[in-house]
């Protein structure tokens, strides 16, 4: 008997769709609080929107709300356009993130096998054209820039 599974697909590790480490106009599709008791976090889910080549990929990952890591999530709040007054009431609505826009730097981390992206960086959208450059670079000489 068959099944129809509806997201399974997504599940499957897509060559195509894996997002190397480099620098990437994204937009935010998703964002969710996950409560952990030692590590609380927000998943993120975002596509790619330039460099053109990559457009439409989607890359997930965290960023922890630990006392450690808070600096993390204000920074990419601050340059992903965030409503600055709930920012500064100490508040995340979690239905004003999607549709924001910004850079993020991507690596990868391998942990058990496992591959794992990181935001090591972010910065506003309107930073795109002086940034992509460093995208350019990556791909060409297929190595990290920092």
């Amino acid at each position: 008997m068959k099944r129809r599974i509806q997201g399974l697909g997504a599940t499957v590790s897509n060559v195509h769709n894996d997002v190397p480490d480099g620098v990437f106009l994204v937009r935010v599709d998703r964002a969710q609080y996950r409560w952990h008791q030692q590590k609380p976090y927000y998943s993120l889910r975002l596509t790619v929107l330039e460099p053109q080549d990559m457009a439409g990929r989607v890359v997930s990952g965290r960023l922890y709300c630990t006392s450690k890591a808070l600096w993390k999530l204000g920074w990419f709040l601050r340059d992903f356009l965030y409503d600055p007054d709930l920012l500064s009431t100490e508040e995340v609505d979690e239905k004003a993130l999607p549709g924001l826009r910004g850079v993020v730097k991507i690596s990868h981390t391998t942990v058990n096998g496992t591959s794992l992206p990181n935001f090591d960086g972010f910065a506003p959208a309107s930073q795109w054209e002086g940034l992509s450059c460093f995208s350019a670079s990556v791909k060409k000489s297929g190595s990290e820039v920092a």
